[in-house]
């Protein structure tokens, strides 16, 4: 037999209770719901160009010149006279700063066994432009410093970063393709295939920095050099700031400075290169603040446009680039916002928590080995490469 009990007062007014709470959260939620999804709310949540907060999610090893024979000469030149302020100047000044940057970072560890990303730092591109290091010396450098590293056979370079800023790319290492394949490459350019059969960029892998934009970079083209029709600096600025759009050509490839300065000046770029590589775009809608135009339709009817556009959209999309162009600027992860941090923030998602190559194996006792089954912290240097 069964036994139905009374239902109280007390029954009916928490049922009450539980029934109004229930109304209020949905209401609640359903509002944030709305506006996220409005055009009026921010379309870019910083956080999402930023690392995760546990740094156990993200631990990089950086390597010294001290432990690797031949990674001095990658930073400093055959002679060791390339002084690092040197090479900060132009594009190039991205491999020093995101060096210098990861030996300040909380997410660097000294640890390689706790390590789950790698950083090998080299100014290459400074060194061979000052004439340190020829093509030849460089091939040859860092061939014999991915020998002396374990860990970059372990896991076949998966896990290990590289940073080539300029428009030659992985291509100033003449063997990477057949020892960077598997790496993770940092650059601002990654169509660079005018000048080569093969882009060393590969977009599943590789990950599109900001382009280094220093003092220098930012003066003005002279367009008169002497009379009193000359554009200095001043007045060049000061136009563009009363522009309400700036054109960005490409150059010798799809990266372009007009692109950075667009923002600096606050006014709406508008991208004129059919193939462009942007920093960032698994976590930045675009379209959002800048334009881009068919390089092929390039003339009045690309202004006819631009002047079709209401001043009050001009101000929304330079209001949205004035959001995001801390992205631009390098500066140490512990800033809300800074190109270094979404670079964390993409490495961060490149992280495996299994290493393998196919010189690789592993033991029913999860130990690594060889294929003359020695264990991984017993192989010596130089360990074979491809």
């Amino acid at each position: 037999m069964r036994h139905h009990h009374a239902c109280s007062r007390t029954h009916q007014v928490g049922a009450l209770l539980l029934f109004a709470a229930t109304f209020l959260l949905t209401r609640l939620f359903d509002s944030l719901l709305l506006d996220a999804s409005s055009p009026s709310s921010s379309s870019f949540p910083l956080s999402a160009a930023r690392p995760s907060s546990s740094s156990a999610d993200l631990r990089i090893y950086v390597y010294s010149e001290e432990e690797i024979q031949g990674l001095r000469a990658l930073l400093r030149g055959r002679d060791g006279t390339v002084a690092a302020a040197t090479c900060l100047k132009g594009q190039w000044g991205t491999q020093v700063k995101i060096h210098q940057l990861l030996l300040k970072s909380r997410f660097r560890t000294f640890n390689k066994d706790e390590a789950n990303l790698f950083f090998v730092p080299s100014h290459v591109k400074c060194v061979r432009m000052t004439g340190a290091l020829n093509d030849k010396e460089i091939n040859q450098t860092y061939v014999k410093v991915l020998s002396q590293m374990p860990y970059f056979r372990r896991s076949g370079g998966r896990d290990h970063i590289f940073v080539f800023p300029s428009g030659a790319g992985a291509h100033l290492f003449h063997s990477w393709a057949t020892f960077l394949n598997r790496s993770i490459i940092l650059t601002p350019e990654g169509d660079r295939t005018d000048k080569r059969g093969t882009s060393a960029f590969n977009t599943w892998k590789d990950i599109i920095i900001t382009g280094n934009v220093d003092d220098s970079m930012l003066e003005s083209p002279e367009l008169k050099l002497s009379g009193p029709n000359k554009l200095g600096r001043i007045d060049y600025f000061k136009h563009l700031r009363n522009a309400k759009s700036s054109l960005a050509p490409r150059g010798k490839s799809s990266w372009t400075l007009w692109f950075y300065k667009s923002f600096f000046v606050e006014c709406v770029p508008v991208i004129l290169s059919d193939e462009v590589e942007l920093p960032f775009q698994n976590v930045i809608d675009y379209s959002e603040f800048l334009i881009k135009w068919p390089s092929s339709r390039i003339g009045p009817e690309l202004f006819e446009y631009l002047e079709s556009i209401p001043d009050e959209r001009f101000e929304e999309m330079i209001g949205r680039g004035r959001e995001i162009r801390c992205l631009w600027v390098y500066a140490a992860d512990t800033e809300p916002c800074s190109a270094m941090s979404g670079i964390l923030s993409e490495l961060q998602r490149k992280v495996r928590r299994f290493h393998q190559s196919p010189e690789t194996f592993w033991l029913h006792n999860r130990s690594i080995v060889n294929r003359d089954l020695v264990e991984f912290h017993s192989w010596r240097t130089p360990v074979p490469l491809p």
